[in-house]
């Protein structure tokens, strides 16, 4: 159905004085479903407290709850999602209630505004802090980068160290025998080594003849006669 130009729009404004983590609920269904209630609300951020308002005046069969959430984000959230949500079968009526609160819960609520409000003008100003933290954890990398290089180059010349002496070790241990001694109660096998002896050194020398180069050639003579 369109509205009458002569009107005026119903718009419902709220400042941050009507906000307030504490909330009425009402026109919930007088079946003991507290506890459905709880879970319900719960579902959107941290309750401290929730509880049935007898005094309060109500419809017939309908009860009325008082809920008391830990932030105020959080019942804005709830409040805007389950205001006349359907509940077993009765349309929740989800209102503020500001004159419950302190002054050190009036005093946080302002205070926690004033921080939304500043990060909503200066968004880069969050973006500079995030940047400098970067920036001194990687001076601090920096300055930590020249001890850890100094203390790996360490590391590697103590190793290359333990490698040579063990390597010095080794060749002072190895000991150079006489081909002709016998070093087996049994003249076969002496006569065995002795053999696979001689070949060894046949083949050594023959490999030291190669890399000295091929033998030159002689020179031929041409005796043929010429006509």
């Amino acid at each position: 159905m369109p509205r009458n130009n002569n009107e005026p729009p119903a718009v419902r404004v709220y400042t941050i004085c009507d906000e307030s983590r504490y909330l009425i609920v009402r026109n919930v269904p007088a079946i003991g479903c507290g506890d459905d209630l709880l879970k319900l609300f719960a579902s959107y951020g941290d309750i401290e407290e929730c509880k049935p308002m007898d005094a309060e005046d109500c419809e017939q069969f309908t009860d009325v709850y008082w809920i008391k959430f830990r932030l105020v984000s959080n019942a804005r959230f709830a409040k805007r999602k389950l205001d006349r949500f359907v509940f077993f079968g009765n349309r929740l009526d989800v209102s503020y209630a500001p004159q419950f609160e302190s002054l050190a819960d009036t005093k946080d609520k302002l205070e926690s505004r004033r921080k939304e409000v500043l990060a909503r003008l200066n968004p880069g100003r969050s973006k500079m802090h995030t940047s400098q933290t970067s920036v001194v954890l990687n001076e601090a990398s920096l300055v930590a980068a020249p001890s850890q290089s100094n203390f790996i180059s360490e590391q590697i010349t103590s190793k290359q160290r333990d490698s040579s002496e063990s390597q010095d070790i080794a060749h002072s241990q190895i000991t150079r025998v006489s081909s002709n001694k016998d070093y087996f109660a049994s003249h076969s096998m002496n006569e065995t080594v002795r053999l696979v002896r001689g070949k060894l050194n046949k083949i050594e020398s023959s490999a030291e003849h190669l890399q000295g180069g091929p033998p030159s050639k002689k020179t031929r003579v041409d005796n043929r006669r010429r006509i």
